[in-house]
């Protein structure tokens, strides 16, 4: 997966995220990657120090829209990374390289 990929899925959850009648949002998958049987999605906290590489993240299919073929997310893969003082159950980074990734937090 390239981070152009990966930035426009991240992307992609702000534009697909809408609101349920009780107030909540409510998320799309089109920003979620799997790593450790765990669901990340991305975290707000851009301060943050990407450590060692842990291994691959899937990238699951995702179509929030069914009716229109061109907003459907492929699945893929991506690197991913520990973040310093962090646990990897909590968060962890993906992206191409340590220098492009993105913080993505476990979703509770």
């Amino acid at each position: 997966m390239t981070t152009a990929r990966l930035v426009m899925t991240v992307a992609m959850l702000a534009v697909v995220v809408g609101c349920s009648s009780g107030g909540e949002v409510a998320a799309s998958c089109a920003a979620v990657v799997t790593y450790g049987n765990r669901e990340y999605l991305p975290a707000q906290d851009e301060d943050f120090t990407v450590g060692g590489r842990l291994g691959t993240a899937r990238i699951p299919e995702c179509d929030d829209t069914p009716g229109d073929p061109e907003v459907a997310i492929p699945e893929g893969t991506t690197a991913a990374y520990a973040v310093e003082g962090r646990d990897p159950a909590e968060a962890i980074a993906v992206g191409d390289t340590p220098a492009e990734a993105r913080l993505m937090e476990v979703h509770r």
